[in-house]
């Protein structure tokens, strides 16, 4: 199988990432640990989304769009690297972000992604949390908008994540797979917000015939809704691209790593944020991949989660430091 045979794709993201050694922290584990340093695809779109946003927007080109519609929180990693991705291929951008009220004035002041969807030109909606589980139908009305328009749209889900946006993690998986040579990994760990990253990483593994097991840490959400959207998008790539089908025993998820929500830290998450950039000088962000950490410092050796050699995928989101705010900054500082 080629994986350059199977969509076209943009070349967006700066690859192959680093793959580094995590010394501190493995000597603790007891364990080899390793960092995939996806966080590092590209300054401005520094982060996992850019490597799905490669085919989908690829696709959207093919299509002769001349917008695309997508949708998260405000603070959406997605819709930033979306937004930034879109301005130089000279698509209009257009974003539905969910606010605890679903008002405008909840944007303001612009920091963080939403300071860089807006020096982009990106054009924002806003809905509650409750408008915000019918997404699908809300980026249909958008798109809508812009038709009425003559514009001609292109809906790229929330996080990027169908059968075509996993593509760019069976390729993320062929790049580790490379960079491991002769000590491949016995588990690969990855954020889990909304399932693409993980199922590009399971399908990947899979069709590559690796043995390592692909490890998911919902960030919200239950085990049972996520493990629902991996294999729907897997199914949907074992149709479109010839890709294995998935089982639910060809991945993982480890439930209970949520803490307070989505975007939102608690003191356990912000001290391990302070501890691993004292510790082997990894900065995690307080939204999806320090919850990660925490579920793989707990359950590494676990037979959910095997040594002894496990990479962690950080899949970015640097730009959330910037808007926790005092209360963020007091716990994570700290004294020396």
């Amino acid at each position: 199988m080629r994986l350059d045979d199977l969509a076209p794709r943009l070349t967006l993201a700066r690859t192959p990432t680093p793959l580094e050694p995590l010394p501190r922290l493995s000597a603790r584990l007891g364990l080899e640990l390793l960092v995939k340093r996806d966080d590092l695809t590209g300054s401005h779109l520094s982060g996992n989304k850019i490597r799905k946003l490669e085919y989908l927007l690829a696709e959207a080109r093919a299509l002769g769009a001349t917008a695309v519609v997508t949708c998260g929180g405000a603070q959406s990693n997605h819709c930033r690297a979306t937004a930034l991705a879109s301005a130089p291929l000279g698509l209009e951008c257009a974003l539905v972000l969910r606010t605890p009220r679903g008002r405008a004035e909840e944007l303001e002041p612009a920091r963080g992604n939403l300071l860089l969807d807006r020096l982009a030109g990106a054009s924002l909606r806003t809905c509650t949390p409750a408008e915000y589980r019918a997404w699908p139908s809300l980026l249909e009305g958008v798109a809508d908008e812009l038709r009425a328009r003559g514009a001609r749209p292109y809906i790229i889900p929330q996080g990027g994540s169908n059968a075509l946006g996993s593509l760019g993690y069976v390729r993320a998986v062929e790049e580790l797979l490379e960079q491991a040579g002769d000590k491949p990994p016995s588990a690969v760990v990855v954020a889990t917000g909304s399932g693409g990253t993980l199922a590009g990483v399971a399908l990947g593994l899979k069709a590559l015939g690796a043995r390592a097991r692909a490890v998911g840490v919902p960030i919200c959400d239950d085990p049972a809704s996520f493990r629902r959207v991996v294999l729907e998008i897997a199914a949907e790539a074992a149709a479109r691209f010839g890709l294995p089908r998935l089982t639910a025993d060809d991945f993982t998820l480890l439930d209970g790593y949520q803490g307070r929500g989505y975007a939102l830290s608690s003191e356990e998450e912000l001290a391990l944020l302070r501890e691993t950039a004292r510790a082997d000088g990894l900065v995690l962000d307080p939204v999806y991949t320090v919850k990660a950490f925490r579920g793989l410092l707990d359950r590494a050796g676990s037979d959910a989660l095997p040594g002894p050699r496990v990479v962690f995928v950080h899949t970015g989101g640097i730009f959330g430091l910037g808007v926790a705010g005092p209360p963020l900054y007091g716990s994570v500082v700290g004294t020396p």
